[in-house]
């Protein structure tokens, strides 16, 4: 089985959002103000602190547009200049009971048949799983409620 890292959103498409950058829709992000629940940054993969300011946008992550490159909302912290670093720990903003775990082949498109609800603390052993799979080159960790994706998950 594969040692597996939860990787983050790159930080160079980050710096370009916090500078005021459009989104994937050509919007620019909305700014708020946490309240310490549920603002899961996908830079960080922790959760944006109360009082302190976030973004919502549309984010695509996929390198190009194509019928299975979804684009959704997505929350990052308007200052942070930490990235998550990379390793097999969940992450603290993964915080709800389970996600949706989908795996994705080298050509950005879904592996059919991959896609399953998982349990936050099983997520690691599942994903060096389905990274078992030759036809799976990454992973998405989305919400299990909304779809949202959080973070990707790769072969370390």
């Amino acid at each position: 089985m594969p040692a597996v890292k939860f990787v983050a959103l790159p930080l160079d498409t980050v710096r370009a959002l916090q500078a005021g950058g459009t989104d994937f829709n050509g919007q620019l992000p909305e700014r708020r103000i946490s309240d310490g629940d549920g603002v899961p940054c996908r830079l960080t993969l922790r959760t944006v602190p109360a009082g302190e300011p976030y973004l919502i946008l549309s984010y695509r992550p996929f390198p190009a547009p194509q019928p299975y490159a979804e684009a959704g909302p997505i929350f990052l912290h308007a200052d942070s200049q930490d990235r998550w670093p990379e390793g097999d720990a969940i992450p603290p903003a993964l915080g709800s009971p389970r996600y949706i775990v989908r795996g994705y082949g080298a050509d950005d498109r879904i592996v059919y048949g991959t896609g399953q609800i998982v349990d936050t603390p099983a997520i690691p052993a599942k994903a060096s799983e389905m990274l078992d799979d030759e036809r799976i080159a990454y992973l998405h960790v989305r919400s299990a409620s909304n779809n949202c994706y959080q973070c990707r998950i790769e072969r370390a």
